[in-house]
């Protein structure tokens, strides 16, 4: 009876039972390109023996079991975890819970295959694998400080493999809204690890999205100090150098460069610092050069011909286009299209614009046709371009959307409000629930003082997609602007805030309803936050307004002075400096 016992289990256990994805430390994302060879793991520990608990197969639990297995085969995957997840629970037998976490997993329920993998970790303390995809599953859900103990015991598991292992977390730990609590948990993770390149490159990379860039600066020396044949922390290093000491950043790249002629990527990097420099004559050998390398980059050819232009020579930018168009096989609209580009770099327009119209097909027919579009409006040639737009929107269905919207921003530009909301009513009136078309029509209809059309227009994007986060805020900052109904508006723009919730835009909404309701230390929180990430005049505008109203006199006049001079024509920041600055 047991021998069969054990049969049935083993079958059970075996049959039906697909290995678990290997987790963290395997992820889906890539790992930043390592030029260096990585040295060999040294060959594992023999892994240590869970002991298993003494429970006989009753009949009950012979019967959870092929109820989960039959329950999974038949895609009854609720009843298949609930029961194997009972079954893990009564037993605590590691294979069990095993079983248990991977059907939690192929569910798709997060917080399931948390609780799986957690009970599988606690009954098997000892399976890398277990603790390795709960750290996984913690960092997806953004839940860090829970994810520290596991992060912990993966780093020491994997000995001279470290390094691999801190590159591998890092797009997990990146994708976490709270930039600071990222930042935080790597230099935690990296401390104990101080003769590692790749901890001292992650904690670079999420000080720079932190905002800490002297911090990011001085961890992306320690890791090419560490490891000066690795590319990835010398263009971190240059890339941050490059807003403050930009001929440092040059001198980098150009070192690395003669040590490792064949480093394309850092190259390309150089030729666009030196570009940025505008260093004209070295951008285009180095870009020349890399075009040399790869003769099917059409991309790197037109970058050639640009610099040439900015060289004035339009004859050479333009000899050297066609020969790398035609000599990678592009055909005639193709070479047409790049040469428009070219011709209005150069702020040719009336030669830009033949070379466009000569695009009958292909690839670059549609952007061919916008481009001559744009051109034909800036020259006041409206009714032409409106007659290329609508035209195309019946060869084109597809993109029908897109080309109301480009019609009516066109009229708008024009001065033709009332006309431009037709245009976008029109197209409406084909694609009702449009979400695009159902946001500028909105957006239209409260410039012109329509704002029940615009109320309407929004709450039925919002049924569309009730995950909308500019839905939400567009209305409740339409509230706002007009002081009504602000306590729905606070509710609306927190909403969209928390779907959005690094938008700055939708932080100066909320920061904007703080205001509003009196909050005036919430507001001004949430004002600097939203500047900080985006120095946009309106948010100033805002945020000068919070701090008067707070008694913040000065700060706030410097705050406006210094985003005038930056914004000289901003008439919203004008218009309220004219209001509290006479």
């Amino acid at each position: 009876m047991n021998k069969f016992r054990h049969l049935i289990l083993a079958g059970l256990l075996v049959s039906g039972c697909a290995q678990v994805p290997k987790p963290v430390v395997q992820l889906e994302q890539p790992v930043p390109k390592v030029s260096e060879p990585v040295a060999a793991a040294a060959p594992p520990a023999p892994p240590a023996v869970t002991p298993l608990p003494d429970i006989e197969l009753s009949s009950d639990l012979l019967y959870e079991m092929l109820l989960s297995e039959f329950a999974n085969q038949r895609g009854h995957k609720a009843l298949a975890v609930d029961s194997s997840e009972d079954i893990a629970q009564k037993t605590r037998d590691p294979r069990l819970a095993k079983r248990a976490a991977q059907l939690a997993l192929e569910s798709g329920d997060m917080n399931r295959s948390v609780a799986a993998f957690r009970l599988w970790q606690e009954v098997e303390p000892d399976s890398d694998m277990a603790t390795r995809m709960l750290s996984s599953l913690l960092l997806r859900g953004g839940q860090l400080e829970e994810a520290r103990p596991y992060l912990v015991k993966v780093l020491k598991t994997d000995g001279p493999q470290v390094g691999i292992t801190f590159l591998q977390l890092f797009p997990l730990v990146a994708h976490s809204p709270d930039k600071q609590a990222a930042l935080k948990l790597m230099r935690d993770l990296a401390a104990p690890y101080p003769e590692v390149a790749e901890a001292h490159w992650v904690v670079a990379q999420l000080a720079e999205a932190a905002g800490d860039e002297t911090l990011a600066l001085a961890e992306a020396g320690k890791a090419r100090k560490l490891r000066p044949k690795w590319d990835a922390p010398v263009s971190l290093e240059a890339q941050l150098l490059s807003k403050t000491k930009p001929d440092q950043s040059l001198a980098l790249l150009a070192d690395y460069l003669s040590e490792f002629p064949q480093a394309d990527e850092i190259r390309l990097q150089y030729a666009r610092e030196l570009l940025a420099q505008k260093q004209y004559k070295p951008a285009r050998e180095e870009f020349q050069y890399l075009a040399n390398k790869t003769p099917d980059s059409v991309e790197l050819a037109f970058a050639v011909a640009l610099i040439s232009l900015q060289l004035n020579d339009l004859p050479g930018a333009e000899a050297e286009l066609r020969g790398a168009l035609v000599k990678n096989g592009k055909n005639q609209d193709a070479v047409e299209y790049f040469l428009g580009q070219l011709y209005e770099a150069k702020e040719k327009d009336a030669e830009a614009l033949a070379h466009y119209r000569e695009v009958h097909a292909g690839e670059y027919q549609y952007a061919a046709q916008l481009r001559v579009v744009y051109l034909l409006s800036r020259q006041g040639r409206l009714d032409e371009a409106r007659q290329i737009l609508q035209q195309a929107q019946v060869d084109m269905p597809d993109r029908r959307p897109e080309l109301v919207i480009i019609e009516s921003q066109l009229l708008r530009e024009a001065k033709q409000s009332e006309a431009a909301y037709k245009v976008l009513q029109q197209g409406l009136l084909r694609l009702p629930n449009d979400p695009a078309l159902l946001y500028e029509t909105a957006m239209q209809a409260d410039q012109l003082g329509r704002y029940d059309e615009s109320e309407q227009l929004l709450r039925r994007m919002i049924k569309l997609q009730p995950d909308n986060a500019q839905a939400y805020n567009a209305l409740g900052y339409g509230f706002l602007e007009r002081n009504v109904r602000t306590v729905e508006a606070l509710a609306l723009v927190e909403k969209a805030l928390k779907l959005a919730p690094n938008d700055h835009a939708i932080m100066d909404s909320v920061g904007w309803a703080y205001y509003r309701g009196g909050r005036l230390d919430d507001a001004v929180a949430m004002l600097q936050r939203a500047y900080a990430g985006n120095p946009d005049p309106e948010i100033a505008a805002h945020l000068g307004e919070a701090l008067w109203a707070r008694g913040d006199k000065e700060e706030a006049t410097r705050l406006w002075q210094d985003s005038l001079k930056a914004n000289p024509d901003n008439r919203p920041l004008k218009a309220v400096m004219k209001r509290f600055i006479p």
